[in-house]
């Protein structure tokens, strides 16, 4: 499938998948293409005691191998659902460069042009309800949505590993989240 049939094709999977479900819970599923991607878990970005968005991580098959998740160069994806009126979109992209900082150990430079690309499809007020999705396509980079409307899409496998290594590497956004997204806390499944 060429680069201009699979976007639309996410676009439109996408509008076909329910955003969020009831009560901040994700779905079970997610539908990228003619591909469909399994909930491997799901978990709350907590900060201060504060639950600041809901994220979930979708994966052809379930893995509690974050390396191996993180390495692999196949589709999968990393939902954001915000559900905490603190998260700007100042505050979001501060917390993703500290992120990324942590998950390259500080070795940005190779990125640098992918960062600055990735920021820039945060741009626009952020609310309580909005849903990002991260969709990690192989050959074609990491395609970005706000609430099933494409804001842009960033090349290069290195950008992706550090992207999902922001919340399943060694040193990860929040440890308890990580775990949930690896599936070994408890999680609801559809």
């Amino acid at each position: 499938m060429n680069r201009p049939c699979m976007s639309v094709a996410i676009a439109l999977a996408l509008l076909s998948t329910p955003l969020v479900a009831q009560a901040g819970k994700l779905p079970g599923t997610m539908k990228v293409a003619q591909h469909e991607l399994k909930l491997n878990g799901e978990g709350v970005r907590e900060k201060y005691l504060l639950d600041l968005y809901v994220a979930g991580l979708y994966l052809p098959e379930t893995s509690r191998d974050a390396q191996a998740i993180i390495a692999a160069d196949q589709l999968m994806a990393i939902r954001i659902a915000v559900v905490s009126k603190l998260v700007s979109q100042e505050k979001l992209v501060e917390s993703l460069d500290e992120g990324f900082g942590k998950s390259t150990k500080g070795k940005l430079q190779p990125i640098q042009k992918q960062l600055e690309q990735f920021r820039r499809c945060f741009a626009g007020e952020i609310v309580r309800g909005d849903v990002f999705d991260l969709i990690y396509v192989p050959k074609q980079g990491v395609f970005v949505f706000k609430n099933g409307k494409r804001t842009g899409v960033v090349a290069g496998m290195p950008f992706k590993q550090a992207l999902f290594g922001i919340w399943l590497g060694e040193q990860p956004a929040d440890a308890t989240l990580r775990t949930a997204l690896l599936g070994a806390a408890e999680t609801t499944r559809r």
